[in-house]
């Protein structure tokens, strides 16, 4: 494994993260897909003796059972000071007033809670799950420098929203001298590049780092494209994907899948990797974080680092997009058929 400096911090991060939203009591969470902690274990353990360092989970997930599982997982099978943990805060984690949010009160309570399901005096990477409109920005990130100060945040995260309001949280971090957001995790994908627009060029002039939630855009990227919602979480949050992945671009989106299919098949290797890879070509991505439910997930993202697209691949990955806010899909039928006539003719050469 070969690490990589989270942002412009002096934090040694893999450059695969593992996302423990899959790991929770189901009972607690989402009983159709996610893992109990005698099935999330081994799976942690084997992150860890491949080399991965970085655990991403938060509060919500499965209401504070992903937490526990890893924290408890990493306990037993890591040396602490070896291990960069990373959760959030911001959504209901209880009913009545107080209860969500970014407010001093709710981060001085949640920040707390998560130390103790953790199992650990301090958390690597704190991070706004989203923006709290209720809440002066000032106070959150008074609040949350103060943790920083405290000792029992190391750094700062913040993950989707707006390039103006990231901006703006920056420029007031700056000018009252307080910590500073190290990280943004944001949706970003060869299906979701929206984020190329505004937040990226942000993040590269002000050296964040970026973190990349769903990196197989819900696993259409790791499978053909009539199978892309054949696994069990698709079939319990299509409302959701269908948010992220619009009915009406599937045309282009197909023509992406298929392209990345073409690419893996002719280097013999999974779509995933080919995906992943992908993203580590992209210099502002520190790490895509990976929700994998079995070892063959985890060795396929691990062996995703030691793949280098030529730019031709990217050419043929990247064609098929366009911006989403003004497109409906590609109506012509002629520009249609020489898209895939050139993924065609990739995958027999």
């Amino acid at each position: 494994m070969r690490y990589t400096k989270l942002g412009r911090t002096g934090l040694d991060v893999s450059p695969i993260a593992i996302g423990a939203m899959t790991y929770g009591e189901p009972d607690r969470g989402h009983p159709v897909w996610s893992l109990d902690a005698e099935t999330s274990r081994p799976l942690i353990r084997h992150a860890l003796e491949a080399g991965i360092n970085f655990f991403d989970t938060a509060n919500l997930y499965s209401y504070g059972s992903s937490e526990e599982i890893l924290g408890e997982a990493l306990k037993d099978f890591a040396d602490r000071d070896e291990v960069v943990i990373a959760t959030k805060l911001r959504h209901p984690m209880r009913p009545g007033p107080n209860g969500k949010g970014l407010s001093r009160k709710a981060i001085m309570t949640e920040v707390e809670h998560s130390l103790r399901r953790l199992g650990t005096d301090y958390i690597d990477l704190y991070q706004v799950h989203r923006n709290d409109g209720t809440t002066p920005l000032e106070e959150t990130l008074e609040a949350l420098h103060d943790l920083v100060k405290a000792g029992k945040v190391r750094y700062l995260g913040a993950s989707s929203m707006h390039a103006w309001e990231f901006a703006k949280a920056l420029h007031l971090q700056r000018d009252h001298g307080w910590a500073r957001f190290a990280t943004m995790q944001h949706h970003y994908n060869p299906l979701a590049r929206e984020e190329e627009r505004e937040m990226i060029p942000l993040c590269v002039d002000e050296g964040v780092g970026t973190l990349i939630w769903s990196p197989l855009a819900r696993g259409r990227l790791a499978r053909p494209w009539d199978e892309a919602r054949s696994t069990a979480r698709s079939a319990t949050d299509a409302g959701y994907a269908d948010l992220l992945y619009s009915p009406a671009t599937e045309a282009s989106d197909r023509l992406i899948v298929d392209a990345v299919g073409a690419v893996a098949e002719a280097r013999g290797v999974s779509r995933a990797r080919v995906a992943l890879a992908w993203l580590h070509g992209k210099a502002v991505v520190t790490a895509p974080i990976v929700g994998a439910n079995s070892v063959s997930q985890i060795d396929d993202a691990v062996a995703s680092l030691d793949i280098e697209l030529t730019a031709e691949e990217v050419r043929m990955i990247e064609l098929p997009y366009t911006p989403r806010a003004d497109w409906q899909g590609i109506s012509d039928e002629g520009q249609l058929q020489k898209i895939r006539d050139s993924v065609a003719g990739y995958a027999r050469a």
